[in-house]
């Protein structure tokens, strides 16, 4: 008898956000693998493969909803945040609270293998880069000091035996992202041009949500000793600022160039918006776009035999393709996740400038 698929011992799996961007990709790799789902969501999960998982409306701060979407559970893939744009105390419990309970619950019910989706947030605005998982943390905004407080719970969980994964992806795209990249992709649809910061030479990693979804799929399969760890995760080839969004405009078809904004008046401005309510560009964003932001991906390559298949361009393109396929069903719909467009204030008439 030739041993299962090791996918499938992976099953039954739990999905903690299963309704958001990352979950709904990852919902669609585990049942292409023939994996039982359970999703656990504040949204209702409105896709089409809804009738094929076993989807719970339910916090991941309530003690209830977790003991109860634990039940039966052999893995979990904890992917539930309260995004930046977010009240702080909603950030920090979502992701505070809401990993202690699930730690603990995953304990009392024998589950084989936690992985914990993080954030390279947590490093804050680094001095040098690539940036390793062994360097120092220190979060920018509630968003970045809620994950470094969520990573060391499940260091805490590791200590007590539990196999967990801790991954720290960089900014990734692909089918259903919008949020802060849907401004990118309507000026490059509508032919405007898009601004960097600075000369945008700066190289800046983003990560396919396929390439992630893969790394997810080795946490929950492989030895657990090359598993039970703490991982960046980002794309090997990786481009300029102004490379990546130049992609874009260029896959619009409108002629269009990136144009280059001094850098230390454009953040300014940023900060007032941001601190006037008339932008959603928060902190981590604007704090870093004109700087090189790179991870070293080196111990997932050498612990999982990891390879990212996409390029930052490469992503953004698909993602843009998705975003012109789509665009008619979402542009009446704003909010503050990653699904949907953000309400862009002052930056809804700063486009007539481009």
């Amino acid at each position: 008898m030739t041993d299962p698929d090791p996918f499938l011992r992976a099953g039954p799996c739990l999905v903690t956000g299963g309704s958001g961007f990352l979950g709904i990709n990852l919902v669609r790799h585990l049942l292409a693998r023939g994996v039982a789902v359970r999703t656990l969501d504040i949204a209702p999960f409105d896709h089409e493969e809804r009738d094929r998982i076993d989807a719970r409306l339910g916090d991941v701060r309530d003690a209830v909803a977790v003991e109860r979407a634990l039940d039966g559970i052999r893995t979990v893939v904890h992917a539930a945040a309260a995004l930046p744009l977010a009240e702080a105390r909603e950030i920090t419990t979502t992701a505070v609270d809401g990993t202690r309970l699930l730690l603990e619950g995953a304990a009392r019910h024998g589950v084989e293998r936690f992985v914990f989706i993080s954030s390279t947030a947590v490093y804050g605005i680094p001095d040098h880069h690539p940036i390793v998982e062994g360097d120092a943390l220190h979060g920018v905004g509630p968003y970045g000091r809620s994950k470094i407080d969520a990573e060391r719970l499940c260091e805490a969980a590791r200590a007590r035996g539990a196999c967990v994964s801790v991954l720290r992806p960089k900014s990734f795209v692909g089918p259903e992202r919008l949020g802060a990249f849907e401004i990118l992709y309507e000026w490059a649809y509508e032919g405007r041009a898009f601004p960097v910061l600075g000369r945008g030479d700066n190289p800046y990693q983003l990560l396919d949500v396929a390439d992630l979804c893969d790394v997810i799929e080795r946490c929950l399969t492989l030895e657990a000793v090359r598993v039970d760890d703490t991982f960046n995760v980002g794309a090997r080839e990786i481009g300029t600022m102004a490379q990546n969004w130049q992609a874009v405009l260029d896959r619009a078809g409108h002629g269009r160039t990136v144009l280059r904004l001094p850098a230390g008046p454009a953040v300014l401005a940023l900060r007032l918006l941001r601190a006037l309510g008339w932008s959603p560009l928060y902190e981590w964003i604007y704090e870093t776009a004109g700087r090189d932001s790179v991870v070293s991906i080196d111990r997932l390559a050498d612990r999982l035999g990891w390879v990212p298949r996409r390029s930052n361009r490469d992503a953004l393109v698909a993602n843009y393709d998705w975003y012109v396929a789509h665009r008619d069903a979402f542009r009446t719909r704003t909010g503050t996740t990653h699904r949907v467009p953000w309400d862009k204030g002052f930056l809804r008439w700063a486009k007539w400038f481009f």
